[in-house]
């Protein structure tokens, strides 16, 4: 009989960035990178575990930005590319080092992983990488979650339609694309504030996850901590973040993913190469950019140079292992917290999901371990998913969790400070004015009804916290500062023809092209 549960969670998310007028464009391999390194190899782990009938649960959150560009027929044939250019390379570095057996090894295993990319997106699941997830949804292997609309951080919006708008609208995007209402959320960031819930309960939602603090501060203190959901007034149930299980993986300095062992995310080839050598597979530009072949490994904390060559198979080894320590601390975590609870307690270990495969490139393996070592090795943990446990333990404790977030300090700095707070009295008025415009016009028709939902479509977008947290970060701030005010100035223009009833077709129907989410738009979840 098993001492708890483990609730494994993926937050799959990205920001929705399209750009059709230009050939190709640098931030488009976001997504590029994340359904090579990170999606397609869940989907080959999911499916090998099924094929070898060995249980797993998985819980996936895949927001609207996310599955409105992995069904974009656009972005799927700029994909095919670029996938054809990394076989294209891959093979010439195959011959190219043919007679360097340290590096040619590494060399083979990246021309073997992107020709099985190329059959699992385009020969088996025929480009459509949604399909396979709600395969395994349909299996009961994988909860798949929604998102906020465009990832928008509902505490930091001083207006309640804006958050409504921001749910309402991902439940009906995760309606259409799967065929059902969704159970549970990420809410953005983890943010949550006083009466969220009750927006979340008004469309159906039936849990969502917070970090620790936001439920460890609560009122009143929870019973049991974060080992056991708690219930808001409104009924919908928090899942709190585990700090321990966090730990193991995230932590800079003693998670997995810094072992010596394991492929250094920092040197490319992209940089390594001769120029006119790798010129053909860098963007038109001609700039230097991660191409995503590494041939080295983390080593210690010596100088990117410095590096040793990456050996695949002592970094599985090492994946194995991380697997097996993880499955025993777990375990030994959950006879702890079932003796001091008297019930059995659920562990909760949420992860942004392109931590596996992208950033530690080993990460899915890792998972592919851990599942089959929790099927084969133990009888201690069991996997579960949140809407699961709450059918089992229909009967929680109600409390009323603390404002929260995850990242820096806890509580919004990383969306809301020096580098980004000019962006919000912007975002407030675009949603007063969204809001007007919308209960002036109740039934609108024709070019009026696009432009209004054209409008609605633009201040989503622009309330994505991706704009902001890079702006913290400084990563692409100047791209970032330019989706900001291109969404924001796209709404702003379309809100005064709609007042004055002069919409300027041809224009419209190009931003409609561009910014083409939520092509069922309807402007009246903001009335």
């Amino acid at each position: 009989m098993e001492k708890g549960y483990l609730c494994f969670v993926l937050h799959a998310h990205l920001p929705f960035i399209r750009h059709p007028e230009h050939k190709d464009f640098m931030e488009e391999d976001w997504l590029f990178e994340a359904i090579t390194e990170t999606y397609l190899p869940l989907i080959e782990i999911f499916d090998r575990l099924v094929e070898e009938h060995i249980d797993f649960r998985l819980t996936l959150s895949l927001t609207p930005p996310l599955c409105a560009m992995l069904s974009d027929s656009l972005l799927r044939e700029r994909y095919l590319r670029y996938l054809y250019k990394l076989i294209e390379l891959s093979e010439r570095e195959v011959k190219r080092l043919q007679w360097v057996p340290e590096l040619c090894n590494v060399a083979q295993m990246y021309e073997k992983k992107f020709k099985t990319a190329r059959y699992i997106f385009e020969d088996k699941y025929h480009r459509d990488v949604l399909s396979a997830f709600k395969k395994f949804q349909d299996m009961g292997k994988v909860e798949i979650i929604t998102g906020c609309a465009t990832h928008g951080i509902l505490p930091l919006m001083v207006n309640q339609k804006a958050k409504e708008a921001q749910v309402k609208v991902a439940v009906r995007d995760y309606e259409m694309r799967f065929g059902r209402k969704p159970r549970g959320i990420w809410l953005s960031e983890c943010a949550y504030g006083p009466g969220i819930d009750e927006v979340l309960k008004e469309e159906g939602i039936k849990f969502f996850f917070t970090d620790t603090h936001g439920v460890m501060y609560g009122k009143p203190r929870p019973k049991y901590g974060v080992f056991s959901p708690v219930f808001c007034p409104s009924g919908v149930a928090a899942f709190a973040r585990d700090t321990e299980s966090s730990h193991q993986v995230w932590s800079a300095n003693t998670g997995y993913p810094g072992d010596f062992r394991y492929r250094e995310f920092y040197r490319d080839l992209g940089y390594d190469a001769d120029y006119e050598y790798i010129r053909p597979h860098l963007q038109s530009n001609g700039i230097r950019k991660n191409i995503g072949i590494k041939y080295y490994k983390i080593t210690g904390k010596v100088p990117l140079y410095d590096k040793k060559p990456y050996c695949p198979q002592d970094a599985l080894d090492a994946a194995a292992a991380h697997a097996g320590n993880f499955m025993f601390n777990r375990g030994k975590q959950l006879e702890s917290l079932n003796d001091l609870m008297g019930k059995k307690p659920i562990i909760v270990s949420p992860y942004d999901a392109e931590l596996f495969g992208h950033w530690w490139y080993e990460g899915p393996a890792f998972i592919d371990f851990l599942f089959r070592k929790i099927h084969y090795d133990q009888k201690t943990i069991r996997l579960i998913t949140p809407i699961e446990y709450l059918r089992e333990n229909p009967k929680n404790q109600v409390v009323t969790p603390s404002m929260s977030t995850w990242g820096d300090k806890g509580y919004n700095e990383c969306w809301l400070n020096g580098s980004n707070d000019w962006i919000y009295r912007h975002l407030h008025k675009a949603a007063e004015r969204m809001i007007e415009v919308s209960r002036e016009n109740p039934q609108a028709k024709g070019i009026k009804e696009q432009a209004l939902n054209q409008a609605a479509r633009e201040l989503l977008l622009a309330q994505s916290s991706d704009w902001a947290f890079i702006m913290t970060t400084g990563t692409v701030v100047s791209y970032a500062q330019k989706k900001t005010k291109e969404h924001l100035n796209r709404f702003t223009r379309l809100y005064n023809d709609i007042k004055q009833d002069k919409i300027d077709k041809d224009w419209l129907s190009d931003i409609e092209y561009k910014d083409n989410i939520f092509p069922w738009m309807d402007y009246t979840v903001y009335r």
